[in-house]
């Protein structure tokens, strides 16, 4: 009799369509639990439900909520990533995939405002150095001077701004709105959720021992956790450390009345990257102007943080927003969030097995540009655990083992 594993090898002969009823045959035989209703999770298990398995979600407080890293409003999705192409090419494959939601659903979550770069020190290799992997992958974007971008917006002062780029396919995507929807698919689709915690995972033999705190245990044939934040408490002598959550705030700033200077499509999403890097995106179905310090927090715990957001950072970013949008010196504050990253140490994702318990994968380490990579990255590890594949080296746990 074959291994599952012979059959998906020996798939590889057949005819696209034959191939593709043997994979979805071999996957409706397993049993997946994914814990963790996130970006990474909930795109995950509804590939894996769409291949065929037989798939559970669990999560402490339900997808999107405000706890999660996933949480919030609105997320920025860029394609630019430094020389990094393997994000580039990550960020093209999602946006192809939230643009196919887009068409096919009731409710769409991408808005196409492309993303304008102020790069505000002398080096703009960040920006630079993804443009051959922009045009290798047809994304289109211009190269701007201060004075040409400054006619185009001229609600932005680019006092100080040296060299502009403008990425066309950029935009923003609805946060927590997506990840309910995502999770709805999936059990309109016929899988189920069930809103429970994980309180411990032990090996047992090799099998992993995943209490509830229910008091159940979650049974299945292989197991993603994509807990975010909680990854290190739920794995401390695998993970550990290695994931650290940082205190993040985000402000909603009030324009003018009447005056849609700030507000999609007469502004686009926005970075200014210089000695801090700080990013706005417009509209946010008409919650405000929204502006965030991307810098790293002090250290923050997701469960139990005070999520008060603080004066001090309102009013750096008030300095911010006066002298770079004039207009908006006084604007009023609409709303604040207190939000986190998880992050890895070199900002990269994890994406591994557990190296006890070979049933178990682990996904995380979003590090605050993980949402955007959701449904590449759910297809991605949907196709690692139905084929019982090797994981990327680039996002294993053994890159930290070599760096000692």
């Amino acid at each position: 009799m074959l291994s599952r594993r012979d059959l998906l090898k020996s798939s590889i002969i057949l005819p696209a369509s034959s191939r593709i009823a043997v994979q979805r045959r071999a996957a409706s035989r397993i049993r997946v639990a994914v814990i963790g209703a996130g970006a990474f999770g909930g795109w995950t298990a509804l590939h894996l439900r769409r291949a065929g398995a037989d798939v559970t979600v669990v999560d402490a407080w339900g997808p999107g909520n405000a706890r999660a890293s996933s949480g919030g409003e609105t997320r920025v999705i860029r394609t630019i990533y430094g020389p990094t192409r393997k994000y580039v090419e990550m960020a093209a494959r999602a946006l192809a995939l939230w643009r196919e939601w887009d068409r096919n659903g009731r409710e769409q979550f991408y808005t196409r405002t492309g993303v304008l770069w102020m790069i505000t020190g002398a080096d703009d290799s960040y920006a630079r150095l993804s443009l051959p992997f922009l045009r290798d992958l047809n994304l289109e974007y211009e190269e701007l001077d201060a004075t040409s971008a400054a006619k185009r917006w001229p609600q932005i002062s680019f006092d100080g701004v040296a060299k502009v780029y403008f990425e066309h396919e950029g935009g923003y995507l609805l946060a927590r709105h997506a990840c309910d929807a995502v999770l709805r698919e999936l059990v309109n689709t016929g899988g189920a959720y069930r809103q429970v915690a994980v309180t411990s995972v032990r090996a047992d033999a090799g099998r992993p021992d995943v209490r509830l705190s229910d008091g159940t245990n979650l049974h299945a044939d292989r197991y993603v956790f994509a807990c975010g934040p909680w990854l290190g408490r739920t794995f401390p002598d695998v993970i550990g450390s290695r994931i650290q959550s940082t205190r993040q705030e985000v402000f909603y700033f009030g324009a003018p009345p009447g005056d849609d200077r700030f507000i999609e499509p007469r502004l686009p999403v926005w970075v200014d990257a210089g000695e801090r890097f700080i990013y706005g995106i417009p509209g946010n179905l008409h919650r405000g102007f929204k502006i965030a310090d991307d810098g790293r927090g002090p250290a923050f715990d997701p469960t139990d943080g005070d999520r008060t957001p603080s004066r001090e950072m309102e009013n750096g970013l008030r300095r911010f927003i006066t002298r770079r949008f004039p207009v908006l010196k006084d604007a009023p504050v609409l709303g604040a969030e207190v939000c986190q990253y998880e992050n890895s140490p070199d900002g990269h994702f994890i994406i591994d097995r557990h190296p006890a318990m070979t049933d178990v994968w682990i996904a995380g380490g979003g590090s605050g540009h993980g949402y955007k990579m959701g449904p590449a990255l759910g297809e991605m590890l949907a196709r690692l655990v139905l084929e019982d594949a090797s994981p990327d080296p680039f996002f294993a746990l053994a890159r930290f083992e070599k760096r000692g």
